[in-house]
C-alpha cells in the first residue's frame, strides 16, 4: 500500500509519498513513473491540495443495494451517473460553503472514489483493472432542495456542482483490495453512514469498463462510487468527515 499527496509549499505545488509524519518527495508525473528526488518534507509543513487535478468527475447514483432498497427503486441494470464540475473541486481541510443562491439543506455523501490511471475508452472489464490508479475519500455534498425542486427535470449537476461541493482526498491510496473497504461519516463526532463496498451493485473494475463505453476517462479522472443509506444535512459551523480505514480521512467544514 502506497498512499501519495498533492500538497503547497513555499509558494510551489508538489507531490509525495506519505511516511508516518513525512512526505517523501517526488518528481515528474504523478501517473508516470515519477522519481523521488531525495528531499523529505513534513506534514506538518506543508498545505494539503487535492490529490490529482481531474478533468471530470463521474459521481454514481442508486449504487448501493442497501440504499435501492430504502428508496424502493429498482436495480439499475447500467450504472447510473452525472457529471461533477471540476470547479466544485475541494481539498481536505478547507471548508465546504453554503452557496450564496441557495439557503436550503445541504447534505453529505461519504463515497469511495476510484482514481483513473491511464486514459481509456470502451475498455472490457479485464482491462480495466489496470487503468485504475488508486482510491481516494469523496465527500459528494448536495444542495438536496435543488434537486427535484423542477418537477420537470432533475437538478442534479446544479444540485451537486456548487463551489466546494465535491471535496475530495487527502490521498490516493493504490495497491489495496476495494472489496474489504468500509465507508463511514462522521458529522460533528458521531457515526451517520458505514457500509461496505461490498455492497455495491457496480463494482470499480465493472464502473470503469461500463462507463468508459460512453465517456473516454483521462488520467487522474474520478468516479464517485455513490452512497449508501445514512445521508443527512449540515449546519454551519459542522464538522464532516469522511473515513476509509486504509485509504484516508478527508475532514471538511461546512459553513
Amino acid at each position: 500500500m502506497t498512499q501519495w499527496v498533492r500538497y503547497q509549499h513555499q509558494g510551489q505545488i508538489g507531490f509525495g509519498q506519505i511516511q508516518n509524519d513525512q512526505i517523501t518527495v517526488y518528481s515528474g508525473d504523478l501517473f508516470c513513473n515519477p522519481t523521488p528526488t531525495g528531499a523529505t518534507l513534513k506534514l506538518s509543513d506543508v498545505v494539503i491540495d487535492i490529490p490529482c487535478v481531474p478533468t471530470k468527475m463521474v459521481a454514481l447514483v442508486d449504487n448501493f443495494h442497501a440504499l435501492v432498497t430504502k428508496l424502493e427503486h429498482a436495480v439499475p441494470a447500467e450504472p447510473l451517473y452525472f457529471l461533477k464540475s471540476n470547479s466544485s473541486f475541494l481539498a481536505a481541510n478547507q471548508t465546504i460553503r453554503m452557496p450564496k443562491s441557495y439557503s436550503g439543506k445541504v447534505v453529505y455523501e461519504g463515497e469511495l472514489g476510484i482514481v483513473i490511471g491511464r486514459r481509456c475508452q470502451g475498455i472490457s472489464e479485464a482491462e480495466a483493472a489496470s487503468t485504475i490508479f488508486g482510491y481516494t475519500c469523496i465527500n459528494d455534498v448536495t444542495a438536496i432542495e435543488i434537486l427535484n425542486r423542477d418537477p420537470g427535470y432533475a437538478q442534479w449537476t446544479r444540485s451537486k456542482s456548487f463551489d466546494t461541493f465535491g471535496a475530495f482526498g487527502p490521498y490516493i491510496t493504490t495497491g489495496i483490495d476495494p472489496s474489504q473497504l468500509h465507508i463511514k461519516t462522521i458529522l460533528n463526532d458521531q457515526e451517520r453512514q458505514n457500509y461496505p463496498v461490498a455492497d455495491m451493485i457496480f463494482q470499480p473494475a465493472k464502473l470503469v469498463s461500463l462507463i468508459s463505453q460512453d465517456i473516454t476517462l483521462e488520467v487522474g479522472d474520478i468516479i464517485a462510487c455513490g452512497t449508501s443509506v445514512g445521508v443527512g444535512s449540515m449546519k454551519p459551523g459542522s464538522k464532516v468527515s469522511i473515513v476509509i480505514d486504509g485509504v484516508g480521512q478527508l475532514d471538511n467544514t461546512f459553513e
